[in-house]
């Protein structure tokens, strides 16, 4: 799940380093056009809905994060 994970990120965001960061949002690495496409692509390639009110920037901050918010929305 997570080297998915990974090619959705580097597919929308080459230039940012998702293996080592743990505040995407907070430092501004993701901008909101970057997190729409990330949660479109999470969508699909998991089978998951992630909605408005999963839209916070601790489910977002770090790939672990992001990994947490799709098992949770899986179960």
């Amino acid at each position: 799940m997570k080297d998915e994970l990974m090619e959705i990120l580097r597919g929308v965001r080459a230039d940012v380093d998702f293996e080592h960061s743990t505040a995407l949002i907070d430092d501004g690495q993701l901008e909101s056009l970057d997190i729409v496409a990330i949660v479109g692509e999470m969508n699909d390639a998991f089978d998951v809905e992630i909605s408005v009110a999963d839209l916070l920037p601790e489910n977002f901050n770090s790939v672990d994060a992001m990994l947490d918010l799709i098992k949770k929305l899986q179960d």
